[in-house]
């Protein structure tokens, strides 16, 4: 394998500050703000963010997800409760979740317990997906091996042809995780790297603000 040298890849930040004198004392809020900035810049896939997860063992997963709310209850995905993160979950409901814009040269690291919605919820947001997406959560049998694509292409088929045109429900082991957080941290790039991190660690009923070094 020919050796690649990764050393002159650098960027310089200079896009923004985050200071602890100015940013809102409610994490959630904090969020918030820095989410319609986000939605605001039209850069792709805001939503998307990093869930790493843990089983009973020790060993850590990790895949992009995508967030579909949040309220001061928490972050909210869906997906089935079978695959491998919502294994690990089962036997370890604490998660981290990583948000990384790179166009707003930001970043927000989430420390928190995942616990599972609502079926109310859960069968709301079912119902308000593409109908291929709902097809797809009822044929897959997430995170196991299958012998091929082919072999999906054909469980897809034999379901559409078996339902023809009724209306889908929401599989019983598919459905929402909420993210509770107990830490919050957001990462503004600066110049020289002198980053800017500012964390809210939740002690009680209180979030404490402290600035981290970069």
């Amino acid at each position: 394998m020919k050796k690649v040298s990764l050393n002159h890849i650098r960027t310089e930040y200079k896009s923004g500050i985050l200071d602890e004198m100015i940013i809102h004392p409610d994490p959630f809020i904090q969020f918030a703000d820095w989410f319609e900035e986000v939605l605001n810049s039209g850069i792709g896939e805001p939503t998307a963010m990093f869930l790493a997860t843990a089983g009973k063992d020790g060993i850590p997963s990790g895949r992009i997800v995508l967030l579909k709310g949040f309220d001061k209850r928490g972050f909210v995905f869906f997906t089935h409760h079978n695959s491998r993160k919502g294994r690990n979950i089962s036997e370890n409901p604490w998660v981290s979740i990583t948000f990384h814009w790179k166009e707003l040269e930001r970043q927000l690291r989430i420390i928190g317990k995942a616990n599972r919605v609502s079926s109310m919820e859960s069968d709301e947001y079912f119902l308000s997906r593409p109908f291929e997406s709902q097809v797809s959560a009822c044929i897959s049998p997430q995170s196991e091996v299958v012998a091929s694509r082919k072999f999906l292409e054909q469980k897809r088929d034999d379901f559409l042809r078996d339902i023809r045109d009724k209306q889908l429900t929401r599989p019983p082991d598919w459905g929402g995780f909420r993210v509770q957080p107990i830490l919050f941290e957001f990462w503004q790039g600066r110049e020289q790297r002198l980053h800017d991190r500012i964390q809210y660690r939740k002690v009680k009923s209180k979030w404490i603000i402290e600035r981290l070094a970069p």
